[in-house]
């Protein structure tokens, strides 16, 4: 992580743990986040889907931001903001820029099937809250594809400064690089990190480092310096985990593999619903067949 970059590296986007009322445990979230950083993460993005930011009430998504602040300092959080409407995710923005964090992640619109103008529009009203943004591409989720062509656009308004890339479509990373050379390329799916990390990424808004830390950013780092012998290992020892961050029960995945290695995942809030016993089983195998293999 670099001080006037400080979404570079390993960003993880942290799981929120609950406690069995559903309630949000803010201590364990905030050992959580120490945690992390303890074993070589960079840096936690608070309130993205894994947090369950849709399903938080207003003091609780603040609160999760100061936690996560107060914990291991600004510069190393990175809070998601969205909201369906401009104005709010401009005043979430504020918000974390009010608590003292260095940057923000920001989904396009999605309450609906937002066009060129409106993407533009809602990108040009939160960047007024004057904290730098990270862009995040989720066409799968959101069905607002953020094409390299409107990445360069955002970026050449002064909009955004990186773009967390979850389309899957590894191609898209030399298009960028080509329209915006300045614009920072985040890994944002867990499984196609090696093949983004080769096109030039800079950094990793994460997933499974919530339960697998360490030999997560081993991957990454890694993957960065061009050590494909050991990358190349690590990557197919961790991709049935890595997987999962791309799947619908990523939330209910990830929080059974901490659950597994002895952190606090604890249950998801309604509308998420418990992981099949055929999907528990699959995760838990791979789980602890990461765990044999010294990878916890």
């Amino acid at each position: 992580m670099t001080d006037n970059r400080p979404w570079r590296g390993v960003l993880v986007a942290t799981a929120l743990p609950l406690n069995d009322d559903l309630s949000v445990n803010y201590d364990k979230y905030a050992d959580h986040c120490t945690w992390l950083v303890e074993n070589g993460c960079d840096g936690v993005v608070p309130n993205g889907s894994l947090g369950e930011y849709q399903v938080l009430t207003p003091e609780e998504r603040a609160k999760v931001v100061e936690t996560a602040v107060a914990t291991i300092g600004g510069q190393r959080v990175m809070p998601g903001v969205a909201a369906y409407g401009s104005a709010e995710a401009r005043r979430w923005a504020e918000q974390a820029r009010d608590a003292g964090c260095a940057s923000v992640m920001l989904l396009p619109p999605n309450s609906y099937r937002a066009d060129e103008r409106s993407v533009l529009a809602h990108y040009a009203e939160v960047a007024k809250a004057g904290v730098p943004i990270v862009a995040y591409n989720n066409p799968i989720d959101t069905k607002v594809d953020l094409v390299p062509e409107l990445l360069a656009r955002l970026h050449g308004e002064g909009y955004i400064h990186g773009v967390k890339e979850f389309s899957g479509d590894v191609r898209r990373a030399y298009r960028i690089a080509e329209l915006a050379p300045e614009l920072d390329l985040l890994i944002g799916a867990d499984d196609v990190l090696l093949e983004l990390a080769v096109a030039g990424a800079k950094g990793w808004v994460a997933g499974y480092p919530n339960a697998l830390p360490a030999a997560s950013v081993a991957l990454y780092r890694a993957a960065i310096a061009g050590d494909l012998d050991t990358a190349g290992k690590l990557y197919r020892q961790l991709h049935p985990l890595l997987r999962w961050d791309s799947k619908v029960e990523f939330v209910q995945a990830i929080k059974l593999s901490m659950d597994i290695v002895g952190r606090h995942g604890g249950p998801v809030r309604a509308p998420r619903v418990p992981l099949l016993p055929e999907q528990e089983k699959a995760v838990r195998e791979a789980t602890e067949r990461a765990v044999a293999a010294g990878l916890a």
